[in-house]
């Protein structure tokens, strides 16, 4: 509670901004499967109605996050931040840059569902832009794992970025975006003073740095990061935290803590 008395003083010029897997919704086998409780969508919809930021920013299409947690009063950013869908819009905003090597990742990612990668059960999620390739839970993971290195080495060769979580190799267009530009441009736009970013992988370190950056250039006077932690995840998500919860449920705490129950 002490951590969160900035954003509980003046909730009006305070962000609240998180992760969605693995923060909002446990991790599952298939990413169609993810559920946000019903408490949880709840709590967001509160926090919107009394916070002047409530954001989620997440690997998955920013129409898919909405989906997913089931709150229209609250913004998205989608594609580890190359969409933005604003509350109430029908469409994300898209970097165009980053949608114009759509065809160009998928047709790479095509070529290799061959015979011999469905053999191994890699599921192959398609993110617009962005390519997911799952590996949790096949019957042989390290077997998986070694041809997706493969794969990623194929995808750099070729001038694609690739970027590994937790049993997860994305397939990316090679144009930078990540969760701390969604984070900053967010928190900048709002001119919110304090703000909190909740995560548990590695994209979410990104979001981290941006609230860092904010608060040492004197754009925020207060920061707070939250560590989800998990068996899997990235041993700097705890190091790095000021609050540290455990999994999906500790969040949800933070959540009730923030709309004053």
């Amino acid at each position: 509670m002490e951590a969160l008395q900035p954003l509980l003083a003046d909730p009006a010029r305070s962000a609240v901004l998180c992760d969605i897997d693995g923060t909002l919704a446990p991790i599952v086998r298939r990413a169609d499967e993810a559920r946000v409780s019903q408490q949880t969508s709840l709590l967001l919809g509160q926090l919107a109605r009394r916070y002047g930021l409530v954001a989620c920013i997440s690997g998955r299409s920013a129409a898919d996050a909405r989906r997913l947690v089931g709150v229209g009063g609250i913004v998205y950013a989608g594609a580890h931040g190359a969409e933005l869908l604003e509350p109430g819009a029908a469409r994300a905003r898209t970097n165009e840059e980053f949608a114009s090597w759509e065809e160009r990742v998928q047709a790479f990612v095509a070529e290799r569902d061959t015979p011999a990668l469905r053999s191994l059960r890699v599921r192959i999620e398609d993110k617009g832009p962005i390519a997911a390739l799952h590996w949790r839970d096949v019957p042989d993971e390290d077997a998986a794992a070694a041809r997706l290195r493969e794969v990623a080495e194929e995808a750099e060769a070729e001038g694609l970025a690739v970027h590994w979580a937790r049993k997860v190799l994305e397939i990316r267009p090679p144009v930078r975006v990540d969760k701390g530009q969604a984070v900053r441009t967010l928190v900048e736009k709002a001119t919110s003073r304090a703000a909190l970013f909740a995560g548990d992988d590695t994209t979410d370190l990104d979001g981290f740095d941006a609230l860092v950056e904010l608060r040492e250039a004197g754009e925020l006077d207060a920061a707070v990061l939250v560590g989800v932690r998990s068996d899997e995840g990235p041993p700097a998500i705890v190091e790095r935290a000021d609050v540290v919860v455990d999994g999906v449920d500790g969040f949800t705490e933070v959540l009730s803590a923030l709309a004053g129950r």
